[in-house]
């Protein structure tokens, strides 16, 4: 039943939110979810969703509260599982458990879940409740919800730029236009996305390695390159770094058998051969091979040009746009060949919002419907 929830439930609820993002970027194609146990008033456990294949956020904290767990009420920020896939349901082990009540966060849209979930611990005498806080792990699971929704990963594109606008200096230079916290900061960013995707022009003219450098052992992100031509060069650190780092590179259909693929494979590059058309992919289809393999999140570092491409055709979900305390002048605009001819035509961005590391700042914002 939905109804509301007295100021200790909430809490808990609130909780259960938190305790989620320890698993963020860590368990695609999986939601992360976050569980507690609570018995009179007092939290027996917690538990997040474990790296694909292992146990969801519910069971986690149901091994941990053991028999405790026997009469308690149950916290989840999304609605248990109640299929078969890689662990048995989430809701099967919550009926086992003896949890007297389930408070769940929103409804999961999976067409597997979408209320079996709800109706099997109802089935089972189990009190449920649900639909609390849901803009929030709306918002908190958005990459999920879009793969679920759309059936393609959702895309958060980041541009690095100074206080008048630009991504670089006339001669082409950038680095560094933000500070040494804003930049760890994207790494973070990298950590929680299954995919940084650029285009083969930031290969040529940056060489970058687009791989997470932290402390500890994060989570690599796959790297993915459009390169049509197969241009990327045997030498670059990406290829170069291939067999230690996950790489894919999108090509031309027949570029996959040039004495250059069978080079870049032997380095550990793998490479996804799609039409071309006038020199570019088809956007919808670089998407579709990434969902694919069940990933959920791409992070978008690239140049302009792919940039365009992605915020013409609609497929831009999230905004990220860092400035730097710099005056460049000149004339590299970020996106130069957009093409509003009026203001009205505008691309409106809402729900905005700042971050700041010293004289850094980021606006996260996304599109308006």
């Amino acid at each position: 039943m939905k109804s509301e929830v007295d100021a200790y439930q909430d809490i808990f609820l609130k909780l259960a939110i938190q305790t989620a993002e320890k698993a963020r970027g860590n368990c695609s194609p999986n939601p992360f979810v976050g569980a507690v146990v609570v018995k009179q008033n007092r939290v027996i456990s917690t538990g997040w969703t474990q790296p694909y294949g292992f146990d969801h956020a519910e069971v986690q904290a149901l091994k941990k509260a053991g028999a405790k767990a026997r009469d308690a009420d149950l916290y989840v920020s999304l609605e248990p599982c109640s299929h078969f896939g890689k662990t048995p349901p989430c809701a099967l082990a919550i009926i086992k458990a003896k949890i007297k009540r389930v408070f769940i966060g929103i409804i999961d849209p999976n067409p597997l879940v979408a209320g079996k979930g709800i109706k099997m611990l109802q089935e089972a005498g189990i009190e449920v409740h649900w639909g609390f806080h849901n803009e929030l792990i709306e918002r908190q699971l958005e990459y999920y919800l879009c793969y679920i929704r759309k059936q393609r990963p959702f895309v958060t594109l980041k541009t690095a730029l100074t206080l008048d606008g630009k991504y670089a200096a006339n001669d082409g230079s950038s680095r560094w236009i933000t500070g040494e916290k804003a930049r760890k900061y994207v790494h973070k960013l990298r950590s929680q996305h299954e995919v940084v995707l650029t285009g083969v022009s930031t290969i040529l003219t940056d060489d970058p390695l687009l791989n997470v450098r932290l402390p500890g052992k994060p989570k690599q992100p796959l790297r993915a390159v459009l390169d049509p031509e197969l241009q990327t060069p045997i030498e670059a650190k990406l290829a170069q770094s291939a067999s230690e780092y996950a790489t894919l590179i999108f090509c031309g259909e027949k570029k996959l058998d040039t004495d250059k693929a069978a080079t870049l494979k032997a380095k550990g590059v793998q490479l996804c051969g799609l039409p071309v058309q006038d020199g570019l992919f088809n956007i919808q289809q670089v998407l579709a091979e990434i969902a694919g393999r069940k990933l959920y999140s791409v992070l978008l570092e690239t140049g302009s040009g792919v940039a365009e491409s992605f915020i013409k055709a609609g497929l831009v979900d999230k905004y990220l746009i860092f400035f730097g305390p710099l005056l460049l002048g000149g004339a590299n605009s970020p996106y130069p060949n957009l093409g509003f001819a009026n203001i009205s035509q505008a691309l409106a961005l809402h729900q905005l919002r700042i971050k700041r590391w010293a004289d850094d700042i980021m606006i996260s914002a996304y599109p308006r419907p």
